[in-house]
């Protein structure tokens, strides 16, 4: 019965004050749409990350005088150390052929460089499980025997790890910022409404009801605008989102890069689920919050 009615009362509240409502609402929207648009960027940068571990990697090559059972042998244990994803041979030819398709129009420069003749190290493609482990283990396979050298993208390789740790410091801020405002401007809103009401919660105080009694429809009232706010949210952030997706596949930039964009049903239960925690714990802390004054002994 007690629970009903505080129930009854938070809904009421909301309601009661459509002004300061409203006003909560719009304010926690924009804020869960911008913690969102971040949250979706980071979610991609992680995914564009993974891409690009699965096809970054190290290219080895092998000594000429290297006999195939060598070769096995090293490939064998270059697939034995942490951290590898894919190890592909390329024979001599492969790489005598890809050369000449780099060349196009200039091929005959390799005329007289087939069979025997074919100055180009066979080699193994190989790929990583995590991109931060490049250099330890390119240092690993330089002590390998039958190893002539290794060339790799550490630089490149480098880059996208800060950038990708760059932006998500960043979103990790910008997130911490937003929760801070909009705890603020909801606990703020939602005192006016208990302003309004310090007549009422006095009387109330003084025929013996709790502070735990008095306090619950108002933290109610910042419950239900959070959760409200967090299904507007939603449905924005997804319109948002397919149509800025849509306008990036278009532009065959990602077809350039290699890679591909998360579709908003690949993360739409990862932000709900934070929406829905963002919206019911802002609502309880700014609730609590504006309480606490009126509360006191």
């Amino acid at each position: 019965m007690g629970s009903n009615y505080l129930i009854r009362e938070g809904i009421k509240n909301v309601f009661k004050n459509k002004k300061a409502t409203m006003i909560s609402l719009i304010t926690m929207i924009c804020a869960m749409f911008l913690f969102g648009t971040f949250f979706a960027i980071g979610e991609n940068v992680n995914s564009v990350l993974e891409q690009v571990q699965k096809s970054q990697g190290m290219e080895v090559f092998i000594q000429n005088e290297a006999t195939d059972e060598q070769t096995s042998e090293l490939e064998m244990k270059i697939k034995a150390l942490d951290g590898i994803n894919t190890v592909t041979f390329k024979s001599k030819q492969e790489a005598l052929d890809l050369m000449k398709e780099n060349l196009k129009d200039n091929q005959d420069l390799l005329e007289g460089y087939e069979g025997e003749k074919n100055i180009f190290p066979a080699s193994f493609i190989v790929t990583l499980t995590d991109l931060s482990l490049a250099t330890e283990i390119e240092a690993k396979i330089e002590t390998m025997e039958n190893v002539k050298k290794i060339t790799s993208n550490n630089d490149t390789i480098n880059t996208l790890m800060k950038i990708a740790n760059g932006i998500k410091i960043a979103i990790g801020a910008i997130s911490v910022i937003l929760l801070m405002i909009s705890i603020t401007i909801i606990a703020n809103t939602i005192r006016l409404t208990v302003h309004a009401r310090r007549k009422e919660i006095s009387i109330m105080k003084y025929v013996g009801a709790t502070n735990h009694f008095i306090r619950w429809p108002f933290i109610i009232e910042g419950i239900i605008i959070g959760v409200l706010a967090a299904g507007i949210t939603i449905l924005i952030v997804g319109a948002m989102y397919d149509f800025v997706i849509q306008a990036i596949e278009q532009s065959n930039i990602l077809q350039t890069m290699g890679v591909t964009l998360l579709q908003f049903p690949e993360i739409v239960n990862l932000i709900a689920i934070a929406y829905v925690i963002l919206g019911i714990g802002v609502g309880m802390i700014g609730s609590s919050i504006s309480m606490k004054k009126y509360l006191e002994v």
